[in-house]
């Protein structure tokens, strides 16, 4: 990220890395807002995965948030929230 974000955006943490997003919108389309399409590898077969349904349906969007296994597509984006893309199955 560079300078301040702007007026009424929040700023995330993706794997150690500020990613700047809207107020109130999912996880999943902040991270494709920011041009990150690849969420997390499969552990069958290491094939990359992204979102998907967008409606909390398919589970292809699980990554990590503040620790926990959770559907990218389900949770609101919020100043300071830590997403790893590593996914839950990640060592």
């Amino acid at each position: 990220m560079s300078g301040a974000p702007a007026r009424g955006s929040v700023v995330m943490r993706v794997d150690g890395r500020d990613v700047v997003a809207t107020p109130g919108i999912s996880v999943a389309a902040a991270l494709l807002a920011a041009g990150i399409v690849v969420l997390r590898r499969s552990p069958a077969g290491d094939t990359p995965r992204g979102a998907f349904c967008l409606m909390g349906v398919c589970q292809e969007c699980t990554v990590l948030i503040e620790g926990r296994a959770e559907r990218a597509c389900m949770i609101a984006v919020r100043d300071g929230i830590a997403v790893s893309l590593r996914g839950p199955h990640a060592e």
